[in-house]
């Protein structure tokens, strides 16, 4: 099979998470700055074997697109560009953030660690990828 990769694309940084090899477990990987993000994922890539790429897919409570839409949509023709063989997915990603804040109170972690933005956006791109494992399984 293969890795599947997720990612929570933000401004300044981005939350990456992938499933092992069979794509049973999805795991928080790392957070990248965004700016970042083009180099870390050809490294990624050329040393691990990636099927799919999930991209969380921020929409407001109305369902109109996100402001970063935009930016998401310039990283994807990049990305498309750069690794033609790897199909991209997209994912709802609405209440990721709030979910995995949620999950770091639940697991009991300490209020100085919650205030981790980039752990938040890990643990964003890890439920990412679950709701996608999910859906399509």
């Amino acid at each position: 099979m293969g890795r599947i990769l997720a990612i929570d694309y933000g401004g300044k940084r981005t939350g990456i998470a992938v499933t092992d090899e069979m794509q049973i477990i999805a795991s928080g990987l790392t957070t990248v700055e965004t700016s970042k993000l083009m180099p870390f994922l050809k490294e990624y890539i050329t040393s691990e074997n990636v099927t799919d790429l999930v991209v969380g897919e921020p929409t407001q409570k109305d369902g109109t697109p996100s402001g970063i839409e935009a930016e998401i949509q310039k990283f994807l023709k990049r990305f498309v560009k750069g690794f033609p063989e790897i199909p991209v997915h997209r994912v709802d990603e609405r209440y990721t953030s709030k979910m995995a804040f949620q999950t770091m109170i639940d697991s009991g972690l300490k209020k100085k660690q919650r205030r981790n933005k980039a752990l938040i956006d890990e643990i964003a791109a890890t439920i990412i990828l679950q709701d996608f494992m999910q859906y399509r399984g």
